[in-house]
């Protein structure tokens, strides 16, 4: 995507868009009373937009600004990331535990439906970007291994192509491999926390009538403990591991960030937030619609609504896989910190009191996420023993 070279109109112009999605599109597209196939339409043009193309700049401004955020305040890169990605996963939970609240002295089974969006919508993205994640230094070990230029999704060219470090004019420092290493593990435990304490502290004696199955809670002192120790995780990893490198490719926009005092770059950061939350809250929309309309569950539809909260993230890490900068170690721990406080936002939820999840898509959600932690650990491992050979041998 080629973008203003002046940074802050590009990013009103992507606040503009995200605003037409939400005031033009949701607001009167998809309205009840509209023909079925209009709101369809609308469903799928509101998605498409906003991921080809909202999610995909602000992203894009997100890697510049935390590149040089990270130089001026020696913060991690990963963090900084972490804040403007993982916004929209946290909020829109929130959301959905508002609703849910508010829903309690009407209809309390409809009020856990959407508990259960605001679970799955939260610990659901998780999936999405560790899986991603593993996969990219998955290919990127592949490409290490074979010592040439491989695809990132096999056949496919427009996936974009991974070198091998070898071949990379700027490397990432082994002490950012043994921080995403570190982050990833802090996950695993956490989330397993996360898991353990619903079953043992959260189980639903009598489940309202419309509620099928086990039905499981994150209650609030859990949530005030499991937000202390986020907080903690991310305040112990906050700061760099990168070394400062001179033959370090700098691009046009992290030049031009660099010409600019640090209250810009933070601007720019919120804005870039406040921009993927307003799309995100309209693909969400869109997404709740198009469950309405085909009857899809609703921890179904908070497992699609995880997947747009993930987006600007999963957009973060594979460019940083397939554009070589040296920043792969720090965009993978900004990956664990992303779900760090995707995880506070659960949180926080907890402690609102508005989040559910049923037996089998509690252990199916947490299986999973615990699987692709290990599996995003194993590759980490591999990509740091490529280092170490390479350096001793």
């Amino acid at each position: 995507m080629k973008i203003s070279k002046n940074r802050f109109i590009f990013i009103i112009f992507l606040l503009l868009a995200a605003l037409f999605l939400r005031f033009g599109l949701v607001s009167r597209l998809l309205a009840e009373g509209n023909n079925t196939w209009l709101r369809m339409l609308s469903v799928f043009l509101i998605l498409g937009i906003g991921a080809a193309f909202v999610l995909r700049g602000t992203a894009k401004v997100i890697e510049e600004t935390t590149a040089v955020l990270s130089e001026k305040t020696k913060l991690a890169g990963g963090l900084l990331q972490s804040f403007g990605t993982a916004f929209p996963d946290m909020v829109l939970g929130i959301i959905a535990a508002l609703i849910s609240l508010r829903l309690r002295s009407v209809d309390m089974a409809k009020a856990i439906n959407f508990g259960i969006i605001a679970a799955a919508t939260t610990f659901g993205s998780n999936i999405y970007n560790i899986g991603h994640a593993a996969w990219c230094i998955f290919r990127q070990n592949l490409a290490n291994q074979k010592n040439k230029i491989i695809n990132m999704f096999p056949k496919i060219k427009k996936g974009g192509q991974l070198l091998p470090i070898a071949e990379h004019s700027t490397k990432p420092a082994m002490a950012e491999i043994d921080n995403a290493i570190d982050v990833s593990t802090v996950l695993t435990v956490l989330t397993a926390v996360v898991a353990v304490s619903m079953v043992l502290f959260g189980q639903i004696k009598n489940p309202p009538a419309g509620i099928k199955g086990d039905l499981y809670q994150l209650i609030r002192p859990v949530g005030f403990a499991i937000l202390i120790l986020s907080v903690f995780v991310l305040y112990f990893f906050r700061k760099t591991k990168r070394t400062e490198n001179p033959l370090a490719e700098i691009t046009e926009g992290e030049q031009y960030y660099r010409e600019r005092p640090g209250f810009v770059l933070w601007s720019n950061l919120l804005l870039s937030g406040a921009t993927i939350l307003i799309a995100a809250e309209s693909m969400v929309q869109a997404v709740e619609v198009f469950c309405d309309i085909t009857g899809v569950p609703f921890v179904v539809a908070g497992v699609l609504t995880g997947i747009i909260g993930c987006l600007g993230e999963i957009i973060v890490v594979h460019n940083f896989s397939v554009n070589p900068k040296g920043r792969i170690g720090d965009a993978i721990t900004g990956v664990a910190m992303d779900n760090i406080v995707t995880i506070a936002g659960a949180a926080i939820v907890a402690i609102m009191g508005g989040i559910f999840l049923g037996g089998n898509a509690l252990i199916l959600i947490f299986v999973v996420i615990l699987t692709l932690n290990t599996v995003l650990v194993w590759q980490l491992s591999r990509l740091k023993n490529y280092f170490m050979k390479t350096k001793t041998g």
